[in-house]
């Protein structure tokens, strides 16, 4: 290695510093979805990115999805996947094959990834020590041919939080544990609902008054009509990007959820592609970033 390339690794570094002293101590909610849960390189260069927060400082809060791997079990057991305004119409049937991939089998994979680049990490179902208290959605109806466009849909067992156990959040962050939280709720009467995971970690972010919400997402942020990166948004364009069409299907949500934590207690919240390998470094840690930010 020459002396070109030991000062390129020195200034990476050297440009982390800053950040690393901003950050160290503060909580940063993560939600781990898209490409970055099924590519194998991505899938470990997340469990790296995550430990090293923890190591430095920083205390990670994970809220996965699974939608992909509900996908491919729904299939093979010839449930039909049916989806309203972005959210997954959820039956009982539905909700047992929920409940089983994400808590069963896409939390355990990821704790067991975080345990192999050496950090400490706990799976959690929303329905333990109530992490999660949820009711059920109440969605409307937006599509445009729709004679009754404000009618309200009927999504099954899908739910909305209603409450974030943080106490219990908080005495994990403060030791070396990692939450890895699974989108699943606890209703008032028992019942068990299917939360969208960007929905949780919004709440969480939150509840927590995070320093950063960070949504990893299969695209490089949000884009403008002319497929252009936009850098930064405001709370206040998310209703015209949503008129205009720029944003649309699963971006809406995801906008919703950081546009509504940033109101509410969270300092930033950002859409970042999760397709990078380490892009949760990246946002973090350099100068420019990799994504959109959404702020107040």
């Amino acid at each position: 290695m020459n002396q070109d390339q030991d000062r390129d690794r020195a200034s990476i570094l050297i440009e982390a510093l800053p950040y690393i002293r901003k950050f160290q101590g503060a909580t940063i909610v993560i939600k781990y979805g898209g490409h970055a849960m099924v590519n194998e390189a991505l899938k470990k260069a997340f469990a790296e990115d995550v430990t090293l927060l923890k190591y430095v400082g920083i205390n990670p809060v994970v809220v996965h999805g699974g939608g992909p791997q509900i996908n491919d079990l729904l299939k093979r057991l010839k449930i039909e996947s049916r989806f309203v305004e972005g959210q997954r119409f959820t039956d009982a049937a539905t909700m047992d094959i929920v409940e089983m991939v994400l808590s069963g089998k896409v939390g355990k994979e990821i704790v067991s990834l975080i345990g192999a680049a050496g950090g400490l990490a706990v799976g959690l179902s929303g329905k333990d020590a109530h992490l999660i208290e949820a009711q059920r959605l109440q969605l409307t109806c937006t599509t445009k041919d729709i004679i009754h466009p404000s009618e309200i849909l009927d999504m099954g067992l899908v739910g909305e939080p209603t409450h974030i156990n943080t106490e219990f959040l908080k005495y994990l962050t403060a030791s070396d544990v990692i939450p890895v939280i699974a989108p699943v709720g606890l209703g008032s009467q028992g019942e068990t609902f299917n939360i969208n995971a960007d929905s949780v970690a919004g709440a969480v972010a939150e509840a927590l008054n995070a320093e950063k919400l960070m949504l990893l997402t299969d695209i490089e942020g949000v884009l403008d009509q002319e497929r252009r990166l936009i850098e930064r948004i405001s709370v206040s364009d998310i209703a015209d990007l949503k008129r205009s069409g720029v944003i649309s299907s699963g971006m809406i949500p995801k906008l919703e959820c950081a546009a509504k934590a940033v109101t509410a207690g969270c300092r930033r919240a950002y859409i970042v592609d999760g397709r990078r390998p380490h892009a949760i470094l990246l946002e973090l840690f350099t100068d420019l970033g990799c994504g959109t930010e959404i702020s107040t």
